[in-house]
Formats: structure tokens, sequence, C-alpha cells
């Protein structure tokens, strides 16, 4: 079949080039009968002798040529000579795809395969043409419009969620309800990877847990009476057994069963396979004419390579041999290049889906084979093709049908140790699209498809390992304290470095496409300002994952390693800059410092919290709703227009005072950066001990501060009720602000140019949606881990001191459980680490803390602005504080890391817990909690004593807050700066050294 020679390049590209005139090669080729001459001269070969080889002809078919080299000349030779040898027509094909029937159609194999619509129960949509598709019911199911009865057939199901999908396969007699589905009856099966199940009428575990970008392969043999699935490319052994024949007619269906929210993407063979299995077929055939045009593409090949020759790129004895035997390529290049470019538009042109099976097959397998799958890329070798192509309008649908698979295959691609690392991952996928992106022609291609942001969040999507990966990416596992081999220390932090080289490729290659959508000007009239396509896609993906922080997201929400990807991309911009283009971003003298770390004076436009913009609709402000905001502190047209200014640092203590611009700078542009290469190798060590705490349940809003309230506190009795504080208004805040100042805003430049601090807004709203889920899960890994260590040393004590044997055995059994769950928490816990908290990340969050908290308690001053800043801005000031606090290994010192540029955040806790400017009491507990987290280490004690508007205010505010509420957490606060003074006397043993003499003397 056509499909099996396509599979270089689509579930795994080639390791090279084919040798050309290799004999080997020639005696496994297709043509056997004919030969090219091996003569022993040097001198240059003919053209007709040059051609026989590109087009794989037999030697001397091609008659001495009377007129010069020409595009037409070389199409006369496809027609007559070389469609003559390559007609590759598959005798037997069609007795082997017997067994098939498209609903409506006589068993042609051209019949398309899709959804049948009459078979859908529930309310299922198409996502992106033609089989992208998602559930807005409660749960929705439909069969294809094909069945299969005898043979061995596939299809491809890619994930773009991982929720409760029923993936198999179904006869006419199983019925759709809003509760039934694939699997629920006879005759009827089905794979769950949510569940880790398989369904007939009953559940059985089967599989392994899958996640987005997961390619399942649906297999069904009629011949064994079996039904088996494949988690990309990896069998997951046999679903079922003896299933029940079918007769000619009456099949079996693809069928699939989605619950609300959950998409996919089914692939009955329009396109090559992902992950093809032998000796299973496609449900939809190749195109007729697949073979001619992969024929064609072999010459392009055969070209490429003589250019390739030509630049060195064989040895020198190979070189001579080759090197003097053809005509030059600057000779044939063109064309012979246009010859083939025009015969394969031709062809393709002449079969309906020809051209989305080429493009997606054979023709990006040739240019990702051409390109290489690691530096040093081929880049002049790709540019040839893609010079050619693009000479003709109507190779635009072929790129656009690129652009596309290679968005899908970034979703799609799995991390791997084996094979090019550090290359690994999506990386290959970007390094390409960047490459094709940098000609304006294909930008614009690109960015007026209808699907421009659904790719663009392709590019940007990468796709985490499960259990059973991460086993396999980390073998060897090791933990403080633990009696595994010592040499599995080492081995770890090893892997854990080369996984963090390889997504440190991928985050790059990601701000190398955002940085081409930033330069593009679209062709409009009027024309648009650089960065506006950047802007308008943000704006989209804001809008298109409102909801996406419930507990149930609606529908049609982007996958989370999007806003994870976002997020990183805005904050290296940010932080670390834009490199060497957007210069219009930039103020004048400040190209080289990232925006969180310029210093001096800081800006804000105001306007961005008082706007209601369509994705902030629901989003809460401190003050409450929007629309309640509006009638009750209505705001003027003018406070829209302007931008507020400050010194960074006008909060601190003069004498204290820590800013980019002063002699001791902020921790994340300190020294101490110089010694993060000893501290990353510490990061093993911190695995175990580390990740121990205060532990207890973990609230929704912040998974950080909750987990290190004491289990003693009674936090869960607290009665939900209404503060009773009767602090005013005017006492929240503490310095003057003299270096603040409002301005006008300027109006020179156009709202839609991308502007930092609307950069800054984003980053803050993307990290509250995507990044806080994953920093809470990663917290509840290390909590897990915690307990599992605790739990296996207590075992291994027992083992120890019991002498039953009996008794022994058991314990050993229960060891080996515990055993694994620290190991799994330990893979979990290092792939976060890797994922989301490298050291560049540290550095723009601590930055960005510092913006945030600076920024807060310079509005908390204007009371009709701080009621209009959204709650996501507190929120994530205070988790990512936390994320910092507790990162593993530290950051920076503990002694260090409120007084080098977070000593604005005490001041901000302090003063802003009880105050009810801010209407959520979950918001102003997350501030007490703080206060609590920060009074139990000496090191953030001592910053709070010498805070002045601690020392001033929190006593009082303390006592203020002291209702029926939050009584407990400010008994616990009273208790731990007040220990071992009379008033909740240490305990016998119990350190008191995070007691205050300070606070005890007031």
């Amino acid at each position: 079949m056509a499909e099996d020679g396509l599979r270089i390049g689509i579930g795994g590209l080639s390791s090279g080039l084919a040798v050309v005139l290799n004999g080997e090669d020639r005696k496994e080729s297709s043509q056997k009968t004919h030969l090219v001459s091996y003569c022993d001269g040097f001198g240059d070969q003919s053209v007709e002798r040059t051609l026989e080889h590109i087009f794989d002809l037999p030697y001397k078919c091609i008659k001495p040529l009377s007129c010069s080299i020409d595009a037409e000349v070389v199409r006369s030779v496809i027609k007559n000579e070389f469609l003559k040898y390559h007609t590759n027509q598959k005798t037997g094909t069609d007795r082997k795809r017997e067994g098939v029937l498209t609903a409506g159609g006589d068993g042609c194999k051209h019949q398309v395969i899709q959804l049948e619509e009459s078979s859908i129960c529930g309310d299922i949509r198409i996502v992106k043409q033609p089989l992208i598709m998602e559930s807005h019911s409660l749960f929705s199911s439909a069969r294809a419009n094909a069945c299969v009865w005898k043979g061995k057939w596939m299809y491809e199901v890619t994930l773009e969620t991982s929720g409760i999908q029923q993936l198999g396969w179904a006869t006419l007699s199983c019925p759709f309800t809003d509760h039934k589905g694939v699997g629920d009856a006879d005759d009827s099966y089905a794979y769950d990877g949510k569940r880790v199940s398989k369904w007939n009428k009953e559940a059985q575990d089967y599989g392994q847990p899958w996640v987005v970008g997961d390619v399942i392969g649906c297999c069904i043999d009629l011949d064994g009476d079996e039904i088996s699935f494949y988690r990309n490319g990896v069998s997951l052994g046999v679903a079922f057994i003896g299933i029940r024949k079918m007769v000619p007619g009456l099949g079996y269906y693809p069928a699939i069963s989605l619950s609300q929210g959950e998409r996919c993407e089914l692939n009955f063979g329009e396109i090559p396979f992902r992950y093809p299995v032998k000796g299973f077929l496609p449900i939809q055939p190749p195109p007729t004419r697949s073979s001619i045009a992969t024929d064609l593409l072999n010459c392009f090949r055969r070209l490429i390579e003589m250019q390739r020759v030509g630049r060195a790129e064989f040895s020198s004895v190979e070189k001579l041999r080759r090197l003097k035997r053809f005509v030059s390529f600057e000779k044939l290049s063109h064309p012979v290049s246009r010859g083939i470019c025009e015969e394969l538009l031709s062809t393709l042109a002449a079969e309906d889906g020809s051209t989305k099976y080429i493009s997606c097959g054979p023709l990006l397998s040739l240019i990702m084979e051409v390109f290489r799958m690691h530096p040093p890329h081929d880049y002049m070798s790709l540019d040839s093709i893609l010079d050619s192509l693009i000479e003709f309008p109507e190779s635009r649908i072929l790129f656009e049908h690129i652009i596309s698979s290679l968005s899908t295959f970034c979703k799609t691609a799995p991390l791997s140790l084996a094979e090019n690392c550090p290359y690994s991952g999506s990386y290959i996928y970007l390094a390409l699209a960047c490459h094709i992106l940098r000609r304006e022609e294909v930008m614009t291609l690109w960015w007026r498809s209808s699907d421009f942001d659904l790719l663009f969040e392709g590019f940007l999507s990468r796709k985490s390992p499960n259990k059973q990966d991460l086993q396999g990416l980390m073998p060897s596992i090791w933990w403080s304290g633990s009696c595994e081999d010592v040499s599995n220390e080492a081995s770890l932090l090893l892997t854990t470095g080369a996984l963090s080289e390889i997504i440190n490729k991928v985050e790059e290659k990601q701000r190398d496409l955002c940085r081409l959508v930033m330069q593009f000007m679209p062709p409009t009239s009027p024309p648009q300002l650089p960065g506006s396509v950047f802007k308008t896609f943000l704006q989209n993906i804001l809008l298109k994952n409102r909801g996406a922080d419930r507990d149930s997201p609606p529908p049609g929400v982007s996958s989370n390693s999007v806003l994870v990807s976002l997020f990183g991309i805005v904050l290296h911009f940010l932080s670390e800059g834009f490199g060497d283009i957007c210069d219009w971003m930039k103020d004048s003298g400040t190209s080289d410092i990232g925006f969180l770390h310029r210093g001096g004076q800081q800006a804000f436009p105001v306007g961005l919290f008082l706007k209601n913009d369509p994705h902030r609709v629901d989003i809460p402000r401190l003050g409450g709703s929007y629309n309640h905001l509006a009638k009750s502190h209505p705001i003027s047209i003018e406070q829209h227009e302007e931008v507020i200014r400050w010194e960074e640092g006008c909060m601190d203590n003069v004498e204290d005072r820590v800013t980019h611009l002063s002699k001791q700078k902020p921790c994340c542009c300190s020294t101490y950066d110089a010694d993060f290469t000893r501290i990353s190798k510490d990061s093993i060590r911190h695995m175990g001990k580390g990740s121990r705490g205060h532990c207890s349940s973990i609230r929704e809003r912040s998974a950080h501060v909750a987990a290190e309230c004491s289990t003693s506190s009674l936090n869960d009795d607290i009665a939900d009720k209404p503060s009773t504080s009767d602090q005013s208004e005017s006492e929240f805040g503490f310095l003057p602000i003299q270096q603040m100042r409002y301005v006008p805003r300027e109006n020179n430049v156009s709202s839609a140019t991308l502007k930092e601090e609307e950069l800054l807004d984003t980053m803050l709203l993307l990290y509250h949606l995507g990044l806080a889920p994953n920093f809470k899960q990663a917290s509840l890994y290390m909590n897990r881990q915690s307990q599992s260590i605790s739990l296996l040393e207590e075992t291994d004590k027992q083992i120890r001191e019991n002498v039953c044997r009996e008794h022994v055995k058991r314990l050993k059994e229960v060891r080996g459980v515990y055993r694994e769950e620290v190991m799994d928490c330990v893979r979990h816990c290092a792939w976060y680490r890797i994922s989301l908290f490298s050291r560049w990340k540290q550095r723009g969050m601590y930055a960005a803390c510092i913006w945030i908290v600076q920024l807060l308690l310079i509005l908390s001053k204007e009371d009709s602005v701080f009621l209009y800043i959204p709650e996501y801005y507190l929120e994530t000031l205070v988790d990512c504080f936390h994320v910092l606090r507790k990162s593993d290994p530290p950051f920076v010192p503990a002694t260090i890391f409120l007084k080098q540029g977070l000593t604005s955040f005490v001041t901000f806790v302090v003063t802003h817990f009880n105050d009810p400017r801010i209407s959520s009491v979950e918001l102003r507990d997350l501030l007490l909690q703080s206060i609590y987290i920060l009074v139990q280490y000496k090191e953030f004690l001592s910053e709070l004593e010498c805070n002045e508007a601690a020392m001033q205010r929190m006593p009082k505010a303390l006592l203020s807050a002291f209702d029926n509420r939050s009584w407990i957490p400010v008994t616990n606060i009273l208790l731990r700066l007040c220990k071992g003074s009379g008033f909740g006397s240490s305990k016998r043993g119990e350190s008191s050294s995070s007691s205050s003499v300070i606070y005890q003397v007031i």
C-alpha cells in the first residue's frame, strides 16, 4: 500500500538520505530491471544521463535532447518516460480492502469517511474541519459513516483534552442515549484512558492513563476476532477477544462518546497515520495517485542530494566519485524543480483529497528529512524546495496543510532522551515552522487562515508525560535519606539536566515564533502596527479562556500547556528582554534591560483596570463586580487616560531601600545568581527533605499558603461569617507617597501597539489561569512525597525491629507500595521543577512580585482605582511569593529573600489583611495566612520586626480582626509571636526561636 511507504516522517523520520547510486539500494528498488552505468571515467555525464538518475530511469532510456533543458522538456520526460516506469499500480489492492463499506456508498474506495450526522446523540460540534470535535452536552456519542466486517482496520484519535472519552467500535444495534454510549452495550467496545478502563457493558481495568496530545490507535482484527488499542504507537495489549463475527454490509463502526467539554480529532486515513500499526489498514484509503506524487517527491530528493554533493557534505573520495559524474546542480536545478512541481501540482489537482494527504505525508516528510532533525539544519536545501513550490499560486494550499500539520505535531510530540537529545519534543516542528514563516507570503497565508489562533495554540502546546512516560524518562530515582543505589543520584541528576535542556530548546523556539508574529505587519488598509497581531491573539486567548479557573470549565477552553507556554514567553520578554527586535516597544536607552528589571521611574496606565474588556467581564475586582463598582464608584473619562508614575522603592524605608538602581541589588539581579550552578546540583538532595513542612488541607485559593497552616488551628471549623472589623479606610497604607503622580496618557501611539504594561497584565492573568493550578498540583505531590517518605521510614523501622517472619513478609509488601508511591512523587516533583521552575523563570517571577506589590501599594492610596484592581493581581502576587519561598532548591537564602527586594510585600500584607475595601473574605484570609507563615520562620520574623508599618499597624489590626470568622488564625499568629512569654507557653522541648521579644513588649 502507498501508506506503507509514507511512514518516514510520520511515525519516525528517516535517519538520512538514501545514498545515490548505491548498489544495495538499487537491488531493493522496485525498478529491478534497469541499471545505471558505472563508468570509470571522471568526465561529466550528459544531461540525459543526469535526468535518468534524478528520475530513477533505466540507462539510456532518454534519447539525446536536441534543445536546451527547460521545464517543458522535463515535463515531457516525466510524461513519456517517468510515468511509464513509475505507475506503481498495486495489484491486489482492492482485494486487500474487501470488508469495508461506506454508508450511502457502493463500496468504492474514494468515499470520504466522516461522522454520520444521523447517529449523533447529544451536542457534538466541529471545532476545526473536518474532524476536530467537541461535546457541548453532558454526554455525546456518534458513529462514523463506514463499517468493517472482514480484515484488519484502524483509525487514530488525537486527544485535545484528557477527560472521560470512550473510543472504540460499535454496531448499529448499540443505542446511544444521554447516559449510554460506546462500550455500554453488546457488540460495543471502548477504551477510556481517564478511568484507565475498557468497556463492554461493564468496565475492567485496562491500559494507561492518557494525557492531552496522546494519539490513540483503535484497531480491530476481524480475522482474529479481537480489538486492541495503542497509545502513541505502543500497544496497550489486546482489549477484547472473541468479538462476534459480522456479515457483509453489517459490521463494526468507528464510534466515540465524549463527556462535556471533551475534544478530540479523528483520522480515518484522510492523512497518513501518526503511528501506523503493521498489518492494519486505514478505513479511508489513500488517494489513488499518491504513489505517483510520492515518486515525484523522491525525484526532488535526488535533485537536492546533488546540491549537497556540490557543497562538500560528503567525504573527498565520495565527492570525487559523485561530483564528476553529473551535470552541475546549477544547470538543472531550476528547470527540473519547476517541471517536477508543475507535474506534482497537476497530479494533486486531478483527485480530491490528494493535496492534503500528500502535503501532510510525503511532502512534509521530505521537507523534514532535508531540514534535518537537529542542528546544523540544512536551510539552503530546504529553501530550494520552498522557492520551487512558492512560485506557483496552486502551492498555497500545500503550505496551509504543512503549517497545520506542524502545529498538530507540536501537540503530539513526546519527549525522548534516546533520540536527538536535546532537540527532542516539538523542537524540530517549531524550528521548521519558524524558518518557513520567515517568508512574508507564507506568514500572510497563515494569518489569513480562519484557523490562525487554533494553529498558533498548537505551536505553543507541549505534551506532558503520564506516569509510565516519567518512568521511562527517569528510570533511576533517588531522594535524600533513601536506601537506593547511590549511583541513582548521579543518574537522576543527569536525566533532569537533559530534560531541562530539551525544555529550554523548545521554549526558545516558541519565543522565536512569537517574535516573528510580533514583527509581522499584515497587508491591510490602513496598515496595522507591529505587535498588533500578537496583541489580538493574546486578547482572543484570554476571551476564549474565561471561566478556565472554574471547577468545571466551559467547553472550548485552551489546553493548559498553551497558557503555561504563553506565560513563560511573556515572562521572558518582560524579564530578559526582546532581543534584537521590537525596538518600537522599548524606551530609549533601556533596550538591553528587561522591563521588570529597569528600576528608576515606573509607570502604569490605570485605564487597564477601569476598562470592562470582553475577557474581563466575569473577573471579580477587589471591590466586587465591575457592574457594581460602575454604579457605586463611577469613573470619569479623564481617569481612563491617566498613567500613574512612581519611583521604585518609594514605599520602603530610605535606609533599607533595595532597588535595581541602588548599590545593593534585589535578589533577582544580585551576584547570588553566580552560585546557581552549585544550587542546581543540590536540587536532588532537596527532593526528600525539602518537601517536608507544615501540612494541612489545601485551599482552592492558594495551595502554598494553606499547606503551611497548622493542622491544630481548626481552620476547617471557622464559620463563614462577615468580618466585624471597624478599621477605617483611611488607616490602610503606610508611608506617604511623595514620588507618585498622575499624568495624562500619551496619545501619539496607537492603541493597537503592544505595550509592556499590557503584557504584564496579561501575564498575571495567564498565571492565574494556567500556572496556579500546576503549582497547586506540585504542592500536592510534595506533600504526598513527604508523607510517603515518613511511612516508608516507619515501615523500615518496623521491619528491623520485628522478629515475626510472617509479619515481616507483610511489612515488606507494604513497603513496596510506599516505595513506589515515593518514586512516583519524586518523578512528578522533578518534572514540575524542570518544566515550570527554571532559574530564569524564578528570577522573572521574583521581579514581577516586586513590581506588582509596589503597584498595589501605590494604588491603595487611591480608593477609586484600588477597588477596580482585578482579584487575580492579589492572588497571583501571594501565590507567586509562596512558590518562590518554597522553591526547591531555594531561589535565594531565606535570610535575604525578603530583605533584598520584597520588604514591600510585608508592608502590603500587614496593612491590607483586614482592608474592608477588599470585598472577598477569602482574599483577606489569604493575606492573614501569609502573615501566619511569615511569623513561623525567624528569618521572616526579623523582617516583620524591622518593618515600620508592621510594628505600628499589625498588633492593633490583629486585635480588630479578632472576630467570629478570623479569631483562630489571629490567635495562632499571636501565639507564635508571644510564645514563651506567659501567653501560649512553649511545649516541653519546643523551640521558641520564632517568637518575638519585640512584639511581646508591644
